[in-house]
């Protein structure tokens, strides 16, 4: 293709790469210094004795991130250009509450640990719906600007490189464990993360897109609702798939608890706690390049078929572990888990849909998913509260096996089912 007859999103496909690996990169940073897996978990552990409390952190925020998108996505598909809008609700409500966060701390964390842990709730409740709003809109603007050809790689370094930052990151939670004062130690975390978020949005902020070229027509809300069931209906290789997804997600309701145990068992110190992320972050920093690179040349299911093995042999490993070092390889597989899942689980339902119906599917995935992400953390809290965490582990374990069975049994690789004349729909 000559420069003079390129499209609009291949002239500025290199730039558009460029800018959103960035906001990507250091959105990563940034969450890494607050993570939900590792630091939220041993906040909350302060805060209240409560398991179930910890369990809380991932069903909110997976919620408050999965309920909206449904009904938003609507709204997405008939925006010609989507990142006015992504950079409205990113800013306001998915970044800034971070940083808010960290001045409740401050403010409340000893004197009133209560009213503390209710706004720390409320801050990432309100970021996860900020995140939930604009995901429709910025995963239909991401399949504009960046071509599948790319899309895999794209997700892999983007994310990979800033959890490569986040190694150096995992350093410094440690030294600032280690060396503040609780709560100034966490509130420190929260309003780094705030300014790190500030970059992040800035580089998302030059993004060029182009205006769609096709958008559906404006339906009132309820005759689009009415319009989802026959999507189901007529997509049999889509229904299977979410089938075995909702297993995969279940079995990752042990994901907060792997440090707990830790802490439980050995005692974890600052440093120890920042060893454990910073090979949680350097594994998934590795494996989100490698998923990547292999989600672009054989396709995303099988990314999701090792996603819900590695979660299963990450809760053997815990089950088996009798000190810290027993730990690392629960850890590496509890990285190698989420990095295939978050390179993949987009990235396949984008394959499911036309462009224009993007937005309509990513919304109606992640809100037929949200009763599996909410309900599952806070069973597992629980069950680590009634009866121990080995069970959990051992529930872990058989979710991810039946889950990424039915996966690669069940379900064909929508690249390939395009192909294909006749393809299971």
């Amino acid at each position: 293709m000559t420069k003079s007859t390129a499209s609009p999103v291949e002239k500025n496909v290199n730039w558009n790469f460029s800018v959103n690996v960035l906001d990507n990169m250091f959105y990563a940073l940034a969450i890494s210094l607050v993570s939900q897996e590792t630091i939220m978990p041993l906040l909350v552990s302060r805060l209240t004795d409560s398991t179930i409390a910890v369990g809380l952190i991932p069903a909110i925020f997976s919620l408050c991130f999965l309920l909206p998108q449904l009904f938003v996505a609507n709204h997405a598909e008939r925006l010609p250009r989507k990142l006015p809008f992504v950079l409205l609700g990113s800013g306001l409500l998915q970044r800034l509450p971070y940083p808010l966060i960290g001045l409740a701390l401050l403010l409340f964390a000893i004197e009133a640990p209560g009213l503390a842990l209710i706004l720390f709730f409320v801050g990432i409740a309100t970021a996860a719906f900020g995140g939930g709003i604009v995901t429709p809109a910025w995963f239909s603007m991401i399949g504009k600007v960046i071509p599948t050809r790319r899309r895999g790689i794209f997700f892999g370094l983007a994310d990979g490189g800033g959890l490569l930052l986040a190694v150096l990151g995992a350093y410094f939670v440690g030294r600032v464990l280690d060396t503040v004062e609780y709560p100034g130690s966490f509130a420190l975390l929260f309003l780094v993360c705030g300014v790190i978020h500030a970059i992040s949005w800035f580089s998302l902020s030059l993004t060029r897109e182009p205006p769609s070229e096709a958008i559906k027509a404006a339906v009132p809300l309820r005759h689009y609702l009415k319009q989802l069931p026959a999507v189901l209906r007529g997509h049999a290789n889509y229904r299977r798939f979410l089938v075995g997804y909702a297993l995969l997600r279940l079995s990752m309701m042990a994901v907060s608890f792997f440090i707990v145990f830790g802490n439980i068992n050995y005692e974890l110190s600052g440093a120890e706690i920042g060893l454990l992320n910073a090979i949680f972050i350097g594994s998934q920093a590795v494996m989100r390049l490698l998923f990547g690179w292999l989600g672009d040349r054989w396709g995303h299911k099988r990314n999701l078929v090792i996603s819900a093995g590695a979660m299963a042999l990450a809760a053997l490993f815990a089950l088996s572990s009798t000190s810290l070092a027993g730990l690392i390889p629960a850890f590496i597989c509890l990285a190698c888990a989420i990095s295939s899942d978050m390179v993949s689980h987009f990235n396949i339902v984008l394959e499911f849909a036309e462009p224009a119906e993007q937005p309509t599917y990513i919304g109606l995935t992640n809100t037929l998913m949200a009763p599996f992400t909410f309900a599952g953390p806070i069973l597992a809290g629980w069950i680590a509260a009634a009866f121990t965490m080995n069970l959990l582990f051992a529930l872990s374990f058989a979710f991810g096996i039946c889950g990424g069975a039915l996966l690669w049994r069940w379900v064909r690789e929508p690249r390939q089912a395009i192909k294909t004349l006749g393809a299971i729909r």
